[in-house]
């Protein structure tokens, strides 16, 4: 039998396998990233991705490995170890735990939105979560120190906190379908507060700009503001569909017979509707703006821009990793 022809040592297996210049290839990238399928594979698998992803990086072609075997490897490789410091990371923190753990968690905050210390149990709970996925996916050029993630956990837990509370007291005599919408502004807040405060770093001191190349020209904090809205944009409404159709559904639902009949459907119920909605909206907000991001040259700052321009005097884009 007659071996497939080796694969060629030049596929830039650094970028991801579709065109990122497009929604459509990186809503596809997406969805290979967050599949929770990943989740399930044995410490065995990913070290062969491993072994597979850094002989390749090394120049080394195993035998009868196809491209799609080779992007399969990659795509393994990224779910489960950081891109910077090549470490396992934790389980629950890795991007393809977000669909189960956010279904799970958005489904227990919209059922029991009733009493004050649901609201406030599910709240840090949903605070705890993100601190674990923001300190797991953190950047290893703009390190988090404990006492940064100390800050950000407690400001954006006391933050959703504060937000729900005050909106549950406010909506008590408006129509219950008001009610349920609480602990979406509640979260919106909480992002609103916790992705800033934990990237603080980056807001003094700048975020890596590059020309198209890769070739770093400075730091700037313009390009770290931008990032970060943008992150804040695309988590709110990875949010919005989970938080804002099934509530809909579910007040339907509850004047039906079905659920007055058997009550203790209501929270498997209302979880499976937040996880159907999160399937797609995580990919798919997650692609809302390219990984690699980019600004104009003259919306930094002055210094920055005179230092550019020493550089490339013709340079009129700069590019930046937006982060997650």
């Amino acid at each position: 039998q007659k071996m497939p022809p080796s694969l060629p040592a030049t596929i830039n297996i650094r970028e991801p396998r579709w065109d990122q210049s497009t929604f459509q290839g990186r809503a596809k990238h997406f969805f290979m990233v967050t599949d929770p399928r990943n989740l399930l594979l044995s410490g065995a698998t990913l070290e062969e991705a491993r072994r597979v992803v850094e002989d390749y990086r090394a120049g080394t072609v195993q035998p009868g490995l196809t491209e799609d075997q080779l992007w399969r490897a990659k795509y393994i490789y990224d779910s489960a170890f950081h891109p910077d410091t090549g470490e396992k990371m934790i389980l629950v923190g890795r991007m393809s735990a977000q669909v189960p753990m956010n279904m799970t968690i958005t489904g227990c905050m919209l059922t029991f939105y009733r009493t004050t210390p649901a609201v406030l149990f599910w709240q840090w709970v949903n605070q705890s979560f993100n601190a674990i996925v923001n300190y797991t996916n953190r950047s290893g050029d703009a390190p988090i120190t404990p006492s940064q993630l100390g800050t950000a956990y407690v400001s954006a837990t006391t933050g959703a906190v504060v937000t729900a509370l005050g909106l549950k007291s406010l909506t008590k005599h408006l129509p219950a379908i008001i009610g349920r919408y609480v602990p979406f502004a509640a979260v919106a807040a909480a992002n609103c507060i916790n992705i800033p405060l934990m990237r603080q770093r980056e807001l003094k001191l700048g975020i890596p700009v590059t020309d198209e190349n890769g070739n770093r020209l400075g730091e700037s904090t313009a390009a770290a503001q931008k990032a970060i809205f943008q992150v804040v944009v695309s988590r709110i409404g990875m949010a919005a569909p989970a938080m804002a159709i099934p509530p809909v559904i579910m007040n339907i639902l509850e004047k039906r017979a079905f659920l007055k009949r058997y009550p203790y459907l209501n929270a498997p119920l209302q979880v499976g509707l937040v996880g159907l909605c999160l399937v797609f909206a995580t990919p798919l907000c997650c692609a809302l703006f390219p990984q690699k991001s980019s600004m104009p040259v003259s919306n930094l700052e002055p210094e920055v821009q005179d230092q550019i321009r020493k550089k490339d005097p013709w340079l009129e884009t700069v590019y930046f990793n937006k982060g997650l």
